[in-house]
């Protein structure tokens, strides 16, 4: 670990997103000590599948921490099934110790129906990449601490429940907006305590 006895953290947007989108927690974590790491994912559009994009993740694990290091690991929106097929399919369950998984269309939002995208469609109800990652969330999770921050006011991911994904901590908060759920005051707060946690041994 750093200096600071903290994981470095990486964070993960969601579609339509840059890593402008992190801006508020990136700082707020950085002044509390965390090394805070944003991937750019391309195309962030819905154009590629999300297993490409989750191998975009494991690329740069790779490349930018040691194998030794542990890190936590953060997903918002789309970027929360992008981190959790890295988590599943690519090994990364192996490097990460804890992991922040909000607002994320988990299983699945009628609002994916709007766009015929390849990554889009991945993220309606009952896709086949839907139902292939939750058959099996329990048994490839159960090793790292897992969080799960959604609000009951989301639009963006329909129904709002379809956030939870059945494991770990599950927080609610009454935030209005999608995409306040990386920048509102409670969010920041709640993601710096579930990443000062203790991690499973």
């Amino acid at each position: 670990m750093n200096q600071n006895n903290r994981n470095p953290v990486l964070l993960i947007y969601g579609i339509y997103n840059t890593s402008a989108r992190f801006k508020a927690m990136k700082k707020y974590l950085t002044n509390l000590g965390w090394s805070v790491h944003c991937l750019s994912l391309k195309p962030n559009n819905g154009n590629a599948h999300l297993e490409t994009l989750a191998q975009q993740v494991d690329n740069y694990v790779n490349k930018n921490f040691d194998p030794k290091q542990p890190i936590d690991l953060v997903g918002f929106s789309m970027g929360g099934l992008v981190t959790r097929y890295y988590l599943q399919r690519l090994g990364g369950v192996e490097k990460v110790q804890r992991y922040i998984n909000i607002s994320a269309p988990n299983n699945g939002t009628r609002t994916a129906y709007l766009l015929p995208n390849p990554g889009i469609k991945q993220m309606r109800p009952n896709s086949q990449f839907l139902q292939e990652l939750n058959k099996d969330i329990e048994t490839t999770l159960d090793k790292i601490d897992v969080t799960v921050i959604w609000t009951p006011y989301d639009l963006m991911i329909f129904p709002p429940s379809s956030s939870k994904m059945g494991i770990g901590e599950e927080i609610k908060l009454p935030v209005l907006i999608h995409r306040q759920m990386v920048t509102h005051h409670q969010i920041l707060k709640t993601v710096s305590d579930s990443l000062s946690k203790p991690v499973k041994i």
